[in-house]
């Protein structure tokens, strides 16, 4: 337990080691004078999970000599939401399996676009006399998952294409995948370099194509082997984006094809249980860029930075990197979700970029192939996007 709680103390003061040795966690009175900052834990810490209230994420301080006193267990609540322990307490799932906005408690009181750890951070360390990290971003990754390669070059595509009357449209795809309505990547590719010093990373599925997974395209096919070519050449990686359902099995053919490419992960439809998670800590994977809720836009971890995952379940702090997703496309756009026109959405990504810039926090965004030529707003809007995060920078 002590790990965690150094963790958490660490990640709260931006990584100031200095600072988190002026920190106490703990009720003793005797021992409030020896510390800076004293934050009183309220007894669940590596004991019992319990739902804060929203009383108990308000700050709470008050002063005895020299010494700060936080009333609030900031660093329980930390643990809470960098966990997602609210997910063993909350039952409610959709038909995907995803634990959503609509369930949790912040997204039910509209508190989703404020990241309550961040304002915890800038209030410790102004108690400190740390200095706040300058404005910016601290990294930016613009991602792509591949769920379909192509919509006109597999059989139920083409079959379907002639039946909606587009022959000439499904004959040029077969000719040659870059006619394919659904093969964007030459136009997302330009794009994104438009982002100096972004990261670029095309999520590829390895699954078995069936139910919401449908379809797998061949990771050994010409079309795969050119798209990775293609997207190799312009600079960005791959990732694996797993099965919706279940990792009954490690990615055998992605990782045949590209080595590299189990250390950066993203669920399918962003979902992906707390059980889920513990299965890529043991497979080795490093870094995942799931966590957001699908139905709404703000900060499912209450945080913009990236943050090493505790397993709620054990308490145990392990070696996966969560990276906060900041927008995706569809939550934006889709009926079922925000149902936003071009200018709400853009402003909506607006407002996120600015609170991660005010924390110095990461920029994620995801922005789907298939979506772009698919009668959305989504190819006038990523442009737009992506010209916020270069003024900003």
């Amino acid at each position: 337990m002590k790990e965690v709680i150094e963790y958490i103390i660490q990640f709260l003061l931006y990584g100031n080691e200095q600072g988190a040795q002026q920190v106490g966690y703990t009720a003793d009175e005797s021992l409030w004078a020896n510390y800076r900052v004293v934050v009183v834990p309220n007894g669940h810490m590596g004991k019992q999970i319990v739902l804060p209230t929203e009383a108990d994420l308000e700050l709470r301080i008050e002063k005895q000599g020299n010494t700060h006193i936080v009333r609030t267990d900031v660093i329980y609540n930390t643990f809470f939401y960098i966990s997602r322990a609210e997910e063993l307490l909350v039952g409610e799932r959709d038909e995907h399996g995803r634990f959503l906005a609509k369930h949790s408690m912040l997204g039910q009181k509209n508190r989703l676009m404020i990241p309550l750890i961040d304002e915890y951070s800038r209030a410790m360390m102004k108690m400190l006399d740390i200095a706040l990290p300058e404005p910016g971003f601290s990294h930016i990754y613009l991602t792509h998952d591949i769920d379909s390669i192509a919509q006109y070059r597999h059989l139920r595509g083409a079959i379907g294409g002639v039946l909606r009357g587009q022959m000439k449209q499904v004959l040029a795809a077969r000719r040659d995948i870059h006619n394919d309505p659904a093969y964007t990547f030459s136009w997302l590719i330009a794009q994104d370099k438009k982002v100096e010093g972004a990261e670029r990373v095309y999520f590829v599925k390895d699954t078995t194509g069936k139910g919401n997974d449908y379809p797998q395209y061949d990771l050994q096919g010409a079309d795969f082997t050119e798209l990775k070519r293609q997207l190799e050449d312009s600079g960005a990686q791959l990732g694996w984006h797993s099965s919706c359902y279940d990792l009954a099995s490690s990615p055998h053919r992605l990782i045949a094809s590209s080595p590299n490419s189990l250390q950066l992960h993203r669920s399918h439809y962003l979902s992906c249980s707390i059980e889920k998670m513990q299965q890529l800590v043991e497979m080795g994977v490093k870094d995942d860029f799931t966590m957001m809720f699908a139905d709404q836009a703000g900060f499912r971890l209450q945080t913009t930075r990236a943050v090493r995952w505790i397993n709620p379940m054990t308490w145990q702090l392990t070696e996966l990197t969560l990276h906060p997703l900041t927008v995706m496309d569809c939550t934006l756009s889709h009926a079922h979700y925000m149902g936003l026109t071009e200018d709400e959405a853009y402003f909506e990504c607006q407002r996120l970029l600015e609170k991660v810039h005010q924390n110095a926090g990461e920029v994620v965004l995801l922005w789907h192939n298939t979506i772009i030529n698919n009668e959305t707003y989504h190819k006038s809007l990523y442009p737009k996007v992506l010209e916020l995060l270069r003024v900003e920078s």
